[in-house]
């Protein structure tokens, strides 16, 4: 008889529970949450699994386990566990600590692991922009300089040519090819080893993509089917609206951003589409970057609001979860309060507002891998994998 030995990483159920499985050990797999739950297919249901594999310590279990990807943390699992053991928090637990492994350098991802590592995070990016600041400043000879119409123009600190174009471009796609890396790295786990018989049609990769992008993206039909699992004699606001709104602020804010990039680069060479910031309150782009932050911040109180809701008895919060809200209000306030300070010609607050909106820009984007935002690339990624081998 073949004989398998378990060699449990208690470490690793430890990790679980600081990073919001704290309930784990109650479970005594009774199943309810993988029949609880609307998404899990019949042949490959979670995550009673995980669940099993969180208690043991099999660290390497989740590693290859694409269904973590696939739970949308609806919560009826929990709702309708006997035990108060909290399968979706675990699902989440179990996302996070994955994501060490997936982006390096691995550094950050330690420090984005607790709020003890926020300061060095927001150190990194506040030094940076506070060397910007001191060097243009010694260039023009004072901190809060004006254009010479008498204006606050953030340029005439924060130059785009030769600080924020370059630093961001350096930023962004760094964190592309970070995600990059661990999307690779995630699909080699979630391979399986020798060949895969897939029965019946196949397509691209690039069809799945399409569809998953349309379903899961941009008509967030998911969440419905999601939130309309059983009946558990307690309401739950939907996600959906809240996650809808906030996608396409960063639709339209990230169209204002390439079309006032390639104003500005494309307009040296080509006048006639040349677009010189700050825009007036009445341009299109303009109106469309205010709509776009309007839509940001209602999205962010949706979700706010709905999170603060939920019973912590239930659902808990973790670091991850109040991390990337944070930052996302820190963008949406700083970015309107240096528009308000500008237009009110205060111009010691306008700047300080606009380098504290520049510091935590940054931070959305340069620890995207390692944030809750990854989450986004990498769920893609997994749905894409298994659309592929046969499961919708």
């Amino acid at each position: 008889m073949a004989q398998c030995t378990l060699k449990p990483d208690l470490e690793f159920t430890r990790e679980i529970a600081r990073a919001g499985g704290s309930s784990l050990k109650k479970c005594y797999q009774c199943a309810t949450c993988s029949v609880a739950c609307p998404m899990a297919p019949a042949n490959a249901p979670y995550p009673r699994k995980e669940m099993i594999w969180a208690s043991w310590g099999l660290r390497d279990k989740f590693r290859s386990d694409v269904d973590i990807w696939l739970c949308r943390n609806c919560g009826n699992c929990t709702d309708l566990c006997p035990r108060g053991a909290r399968p979706a928090d675990v699902m989440a637990a179990a996302r996070n600590l994955v994501y060490r492994d997936l982006a390096e350098p691995s550094i950050v991802s330690k420090w984005m692991g607790s709020a003890s590592g926020l300061k060095r995070l927001f150190l990194i990016p506040a030094v940076l922009w506070l060397v910007v600041w001191a060097l243009r400043a010694a260039y023009n000879g004072q901190w809060f300089p004006r254009a010479a119409d008498g204006r606050i123009v953030f340029g005439q600190i924060f130059y785009g040519d030769y600080t924020i174009d370059p630093i961001f471009m350096l930023t962004f796609f760094g964190a592309c090819f970070v995600l990059y890396r661990g999307v690779r790295k995630l699909w080699e786990m979630f391979r399986p080893q020798g060949e895969l018989l897939v029965i019946g049609r196949t397509k691209s990769w690039i069809f799945h993509l399409a569809d998953v992008l349309w379903e899961e993206v941009l008509t967030h039909r998911k969440f419905d089917e999601c939130e309309d699992g059983p009946t558990t004699g307690k309401a739950g606001p939907n996600r959906k609206t809240g996650h809808a709104l906030l996608f396409w602020s960063f639709v339209l804010l990230a169209f204002v951003t390439a079309v006032v990039a390639a104003g500005h680069w494309v307009g040296k060479i080509v006048p006639v589409i040349h677009i010189e910031t700050p825009m007036p309150m009445t341009f299109p782009i303009k109106i469309l970057a205010n709509i776009g932050a309007l839509l940001l911040i209602c999205g962010l109180a949706l979700l706010t609001w709905r999170r603060l809701r939920l019973d912590p008895e239930q659902h808990g919060s973790g670091f991850y979860d109040w991390y990337l809200l944070g930052i996302l209000w820190l963008v949406a306030v700083t970015g309107i309060f240096s528009q308000c300070f500008r237009l009110a010609d205060a111009i010691v607050p306008a700047f300080l507002a606009y380098y504290l909106h520049l510091v935590f820009v940054w931070m959305l984007f340069a620890y995207l891998p390692w944030s809750k935002l990854g989450h986004f690339v990498y769920r893609t990624a997994a749905l894409v994998f298994v659309r592929m081998y046969g499961r919708s």
